[in-house]
């Protein structure tokens, strides 16, 4: 896939990790899907993290699924992500496109594990998606330029989602913003 910014065209065929970021409705899950398959990865896993709690959720999953157009084995994990994907038997050349990390947070704080056990499942999936071979994208929510949420729950997942972005920015390769479904590359 060509990605045309400022003149110049960047081409992927090995992506690394890359982390896709930006408000609701912002265009990020057709970016990554697109950013994906346009890529020459013959082995591709999408990792859905989201769980049908509701009818518009799963209207959600469903559209989700049908974007994927059967180009994709999908794993459906929202806790227990890192462990899973150890086992999935991941081979070179397998890209993952992992959507998305803020539902996987919102599941661990749900199951009531603690801020710090957060970041270390996060980083070990970041570390599960580094091995020789593998390509994984992000998706994420970039919550830091709204409002302070008025109750603590909210706050926390707020502040714990602002960490978890930088750990992920850190460890990728390349870093997105999506602004009214406009891509600008941060890194």
């Amino acid at each position: 896939m060509f990605l045309r910014r400022g003149g110049t065209d960047e081409v992927f065929s090995h992506p690394g990790i890359v982390l896709v970021t930006g408000g609701a409705r912002a265009g990020k899950s057709d970016f990554a899907l697109n950013l994906a398959n346009g890529t020459k990865f013959r082995r591709r896993l999408f990792v859905a993290t989201a769980v049908a709690c509701d009818r518009e959720m799963q209207e959600r999953i469903t559209r989700h699924r049908k974007a994927r157009n059967g180009r994709w084995a999908t794993l459906e994990e929202p806790i227990r992500l890192p462990e899973r994907l150890s086992k999935f038997g991941l081979t070179p050349g397998t890209l993952l496109l992992v959507d998305c990390l803020p539902t996987f947070l919102t599941n661990l704080l749900l199951a009531k594990r603690s801020s710090a056990e957060i970041r270390r499942r996060v980083q070990d999936l970041l570390e599960a998606c580094r091995r020789p071979g593998l390509s994984a994208i992000f998706v994420t929510n970039e919550v830091g330029f709204g409002i302070v949420p008025d109750h603590p729950l909210g706050r926390k997942f707020r502040d714990l989602l602002g960490i978890v972005n930088q750990q992920a920015a850190r460890a990728a390769d390349r870093v997105y913003l999506l602004v009214a479904g406009i891509p600008v590359r941060l890194k």
